[in-house]
């Protein structure tokens, strides 16, 4: 009997506790925040400096009461059907979904010092210099051919005077870099068009390339130099190769769902 006693007034203690530990501690327009979600947001706001506010369970508190009574006025005012709020929640779910489903996955992506060192050979880093004649994201044809006519005559003339690439970027070039005579310094592939980087790979130290067309517009290019293996951030182009592995297994999940998904693409209408 005294043993059933002790069980009985333990279980009733632990409800107690349970009770007590998720008690309510507030109500904002008929919603509760108990006490277990106080404790652990006023836990999560210590990890902060907040400027010269105290964090205290007081200010805690008044942060979920503002959440609720700001969330509360964005659904009276019909927020949530904002064209730009719509999409910006769009982005939550889609990088919430993609999270839990490859979570693991990308966790075990791993790059050795090995693998930079492979990589690297066939990707070396340049340092160069350019003459940009910019052009709009979506250019008239018209507009390509000044463009590229100005970038011809520049070519040949700095191609006669090497030297006088940088004061040919100071004056023609409509990058912000024409003010360090078109200097860009070193950058790895990833960092250049595609396009760019095709035309300066493998080119020695003082060639001059272009022109060429990028996204951007048309290029005069001068090699300045060229990194060596034991030169380089090793932890960038760890980063740069974590990158495209984690692309390859994105690739393959969205391969993988689109196959269960109904699609129709109207080529017709792309042009």
């Amino acid at each position: 009997m005294k043993i059933f006693f002790i069980t009985v007034c333990l279980l009733t203690s632990s409800f107690s506790l349970a009770q007590e530990k998720d008690s309510v501690v507030a109500t904002v327009n008929g919603k509760k925040i108990t006490k277990s979600a106080l404790y652990k947001h006023h836990t999560d706001s210590l990890k902060f400096v907040r400027g010269q506010k105290k964090v205290t369970l007081e200010s805690s508190l008044d942060d979920l009461i503002n959440r609720i009574v700001g969330i509360d006025l964005a659904k009276k005012n019909k927020l949530d059907k904002n064209p730009v709020v719509v999409e910006k929640m769009n982005d939550i779910l889609y990088h919430a979904q993609i999270s839990k489903d490859l979570e693991g996955k990308l966790a075990k992506i791993k790059v050795s010092d090995d693998e930079v060192k492979k990589y690297y050979a066939k990707h070396p880093e340049y340092r160069t210099a350019q003459i940009l004649f910019r052009l709009p994201a979506v250019p008239k044809e018209e507009d390509v051919k000044k463009a590229f006519e100005k970038a011809v005559k520049v070519h040949s003339e700095v191609v006669k005077k090497p030297d006088s690439f940088v004061d040919y970027a100071s004056r023609f070039s409509q990058s912000s870099s024409a003010i360090d005579g078109g200097d860009l310094g070193y950058l790895p592939h990833t960092r250049l068009t595609p396009e760019y980087y095709e035309n300066i790979k493998g080119k020695k130290k003082g060639t001059i390339v272009g022109p060429f067309r990028t996204q951007y517009g048309i290029h005069v290019v001068k090699l300045l130099g060229e990194k060596t293996g034991e030169q380089i951030n090793t932890d960038m182009y760890k980063k740069i190769i974590y990158d495209n592995k984690r692309d390859e297994i994105l690739n393959k999940y969205f391969a993988s769902i689109k196959k269960k998904a109904k699609i129709k693409v109207f080529k017709e209408n792309i042009k």
